[in-house]
């Protein structure tokens, strides 16, 4: 036998090249004959699957850049608002559009507007699950260290109170506020103030019953709201279905208030 036998593929067999061409006939004829199965589909779970994920990212996604639910906590923004109140918020101003006077803003504690939160009784998994569903934004998002507030003064305003009717007044036209609380005054302390580049002067409409900016000058940013603290502005309460409605800006309030510096005050 030659040495490079191993090398050398075997002589063909008559016999193997009859079985095999049999195989393959028997397998074109198997081809072409029906199963009679249907295309398989995706599973019932996975379709699931597919739809969940899908809806929690797009939400993700909108709380992010688009809107935001909060939860209304306290009796500060009565009549407007109430404890227990849903409402949503545009996370497009400030940003895309400008902050204006009478815009209610949710923004985040500037520093000790806030008393420390007082823990509560959760079970690690609820409050696992909570957090979760609360940063996709399947929850509305508590308060934590978020405030509401109706913004009253913006970047350059002279803001005072109170003229001898008991109004407010802005760069020097007094204020006939629509949305503060019926029996509520405009301000029980007095206050006169000019509101420093980026920052807002805000007030609750429940004016008795609101640490704003009059009751935390002495924290830090002296009691106005940094720009960048403001998460987006209220524009409609969502729940209960009760209180279901818009909420407005109230530009007639405001509207002969002029630019900082344009002459309106004497």
């Amino acid at each position: 036998m030659p040495d490079d036998a191993t090398l050398r593929d075997p002589l063909p067999d008559p016999t193997l090249d009859t079985q095999t061409a049999a195989r393959a006939a028997s397998d074109d004829d198997g081809a072409a004959a029906p199963t009679g199965r249907r295309p398989r589909r995706p599973s019932l779970l996975r379709e699931t699957a597919i739809i969940v994920v899908s809806a929690l990212v797009l939400s993700l996604l909108l709380k992010t850049f688009l809107v935001q639910a909060f939860f209304i906590p306290s009796a500060s923004m009565e009549d407007t608002l109430v404890e227990g109140d849903r409402v949503m918020v545009s996370r497009l101003v400030p940003g895309a559009f400008d902050v204006h006077r009478g815009d209610v803003v949710v923004f985040k504690d500037p520093g000790g507007w806030l008393p420390p939160p007082v823990p509560q009784a959760e079970s690690p998994v609820s409050e696992a699950v909570r957090a979760a569903l609360t940063f996709v934004g399947l929850l509305p998002q508590d308060t934590g260290e978020h405030l509401i507030k109706r913004v009253i003064g913006t970047p350059g305003d002279h803001v005072v109170c109170c003229d001898a009717e008991g109004r407010a007044s802005v760069n020097g036209v007094s204020i006939d506020e629509t949305y503060i609380k019926p029996g509520s005054e405009p301000s029980e302390l007095a206050f006169d103030t000019t509101v420093p580049e980026d920052m807002l002067f805000v007030m609750g409409d429940n004016r008795q019953n609101s640490a704003d900016s009059r009751y935390n000058t002495d924290k830090p940013g002296d009691g106005f709201v940094p720009m960048g603290n403001v998460v987006g502005t209220a524009f409609a309460k969502v729940w209960p279905l009760s209180h279901l409605g818009l909420l407005r800006n109230p530009g007639a309030v405001f509207a002969d208030v002029p630019a900082p510096g344009a002459g309106g005050e004497e």
